[in-house]
């Protein structure tokens, strides 16, 4: 069974990740699924805005750290921090799902419509890269956006390191990216990071939603493109390449090795020069 969801109300078409049970994260069956339905949504024509949230009060955390360590296979309920480690690395299973990831990133991008993300609880790493590639964010009171990826030794994904300073600007975005702290919604809207905080997150993106969907179509979409242009968009898909070899790269080195364990074991890890 998918943990992507589509309704449909009218011109507005609203994308569900539902894998609460994991924090909304990403194997890559699910981010498989998430790249098909971004495709659906952004070439349907009947469709004239869209809505990204996640299930159960939380965003997207990313790509499955657990998955991850058990090597890609499916079930890791007896996954413990003893588990064998990976003689190979996991940079290929991180490409498997960094791709699919990389494709609905570049889709929402280039889409002839809005995408509003509704952030409801935390949205980090690819999770927070997801948010970013959309035109508008959204996120209730409760939400907290992290970049993340430095816990666990990795390098940034996920459009990440490519928005953060078309957003916040490159001092901000060292800041995010080097010291990693966690900024609450209040904070995120007042850098630049999103752009509204609602107490009710949910009715407010889809109130959003069917203004943008009410509006002309043809000229919301060249203004996007026109602004994709000034913002040089165009660099986005060389970048994402990137972003996926650098973190598939190191993914396989032992500073992963360790923060994956130390992620597993609820511990502070202990990174080594590589």
């Amino acid at each position: 069974m998918s943990s992507i969801r589509i309704d449909r109300d009218g011109p507005v078409a609203t994308l569900s990740i539902a894998r609460r049970q994991r924090f909304n994260s990403l194997d890559v069956e699910t981010a498989q699924d998430l790249r098909k339905a971004g495709l659906q949504l952004s070439r349907d024509r009947e469709v004239r805005a869209v809505i990204l949230r996640g299930d159960g009060g939380v965003f997207c955390s990313g790509a499955d750290l657990k998955y991850i360590a058990a090597g890609g296979d499916a079930d890791v309920a007896y996954l413990s921090p003893e588990a064998r480690p990976n003689p190979q690395g996991y940079g290929a299973v991180f490409k498997q799902i960094l791709e699919y990831i990389h494709s609905t990133i570049s889709e929402i991008r280039r889409a002839p419509k809005p995408w509003i993300a509704c952030v409801d609880g935390f949205a980090a790493a690819g999770g927070l890269g997801l948010a970013m590639a959309c035109d508008l964010v959204v996120a209730s009171e409760r939400s907290d956006f992290e970049w993340a990826y430095f816990k666990t030794g990795l390098t940034g994904a996920e459009s990440t390191t490519f928005m953060l300073p078309r957003l916040v600007g490159f001092r901000k975005a060292m800041e995010l990216v080097m010291l990693g702290p966690k900024l609450n919604a209040v904070e995120a809207c007042r850098i630049g990071l999103i752009n509204e905080v609602a107490v009710d997150v949910e009715a407010r993106a889809k109130e959003i939603a069917v203004q943008l969907a009410a509006a002309p179509t043809t000229a919301l979409a060249v203004a996007k493109r026109l602004l994709n242009q000034a913002s040089q968009m165009e660099r986005l898909e060389p970048h994402l390449d990137a972003e996926l070899a650098e973190l598939s790269r190191i993914a396989d080195g032992p500073n992963f090795h360790e923060g994956l364990a130390a992620f597993l074991g609820h511990r502070s890890p202990q990174f080594g020069v590589e």
